[in-house]
């Protein structure tokens, strides 16, 4: 029984949808695939999880455990910048990474900006109609929600989440995170060109098919 009971095992546990591959799941929270192939093998053995074309959790009542178990975790060890990453994941929810973390998803972690440890906002756009949802999902974990990115020192610690409600989410998948269209990310760096000058380089230099005119 308690052998199920690890990190790998949970967050696994948590981040698997009906239908994903191992590949997809290990992507997701950014471990290793054959770490999270073993763990699920041992998931199936114990008969947590299934796998008939994909993956899928046998019983829904052990995931909310797990969620619950997190939580409770994070009012003692507050998630951190990398953890928070993953979080979204576990909701259930569909989402895509928007505005400055767009870019940062689309580079490939390869351009950062206006961000660090004390001071950072992850930015999500969401459904309007799953609004409350979020805001509940990431209050369990203690982590402050708006949809303007708010001061540092008006929040509690260093994570917040901006959403950005729209009518319908349009993700694409890099390196097993959702985030919206590489068009519509570029789009957002040059309205901002002042300060993603860099990235639309990155940008322009990584994808042969996106016209960023990084060099006007």
């Amino acid at each position: 029984m308690f052998e199920q009971c690890g990190e790998a095992e949970l967050k696994t546990l948590l981040a698997i949808e009906p239908g994903d591959p191992i590949s997809g799941v290990a992507r997701k929270i950014d471990e290793n695939r054959e770490t999270i192939r073993r763990t699920v093998n041992r998931l199936e053995d114990a008969g947590y999880v299934r796998y008939d074309g994909g993956l899928s959790v046998v019983d829904d009542t052990v995931r909310e455990a797990g969620l619950a178990f997190l939580a409770a975790a994070a009012s003692v060890s507050p998630p951190t910048i990398s953890e928070a990453y993953v979080l979204p994941q576990f909701a259930g929810v569909e989402f895509a990474y928007t505005a400055i973390d767009a870019v940062y998803v689309w580079t490939r972690g390869g351009y950062q900006v206006a961000r660090d440890e004390t001071d950072y906002p992850l930015f999500i756009a969401i459904r309007k109609t799953d609004l409350e949802e979020w805001r509940r999902f990431f209050e369990r974990f203690g982590i402050p929600t708006a949809q303007q990115r708010q001061p540092a020192d008006e929040i509690p610690g260093p994570l917040q989440i901006v959403l950005e409600p729209r009518a319908q989410i349009d993700a694409e998948m890099v390196d097993g995170r959702p985030v919206i269209s590489r068009s519509e990310t570029v789009a957002f760096a040059r309205e901002h060109y002042a300060i993603f000058e860099s990235a639309l380089d990155i940008l322009d230099r990584m994808y042969d098919d996106v016209e960023t005119e990084s060099d006007y």
